[in-house]
């Protein structure tokens, strides 16, 4: 039902300090292996339209397309696991492959993963 690289609208209203809350666009980040289960939670980045220029890697410029009205920044340092419930299904918008591949870099980069195992 949620695809990975997507946009939808999430409820965060258990904000918690510097968590963003509110209704806002979330990007589903989780794999659709899982997203295609009934697992009950899913893994996001939160996006906000109070953008920062020059913040690499911790935010990504998402410009406005489809059903996101305004250009806005994904906070590549919010990851967070949210219920299925906290999502509205009406997709808002998709991430191209390119775009996806800079959110993993980031996320990597944030999370001090590599790619040596």
């Amino acid at each position: 039902m949620f695809e990975r690289g997507s946009i939808y609208l999430a409820k965060l209203y258990r904000s918690k300090g510097a968590e963003p809350g509110k209704i806002r666009p979330v990007l589903i980040l989780q794999t659709d292996l899982l997203n295609n289960t009934e697992h009950s939670t899913i893994i996001i980045l939160p996006l906000t339209t109070d953008l920062i220029d020059n913040t690499y890697p911790l935010r990504l410029r998402i410009t406005k397309r489809e059903k996101l009205d305004k250009d806005s920044d994904l906070l590549c340092d919010q990851i967070r696991a949210i219920t299925r419930e906290q999502l509205i299904p009406d997709k808002i918008a998709l991430l191209s492959k390119e775009e996806m591949l800079m959110v993993e870099l980031q996320v990597q980069i944030l999370l001090d993963f590599t790619s040596a195992i």
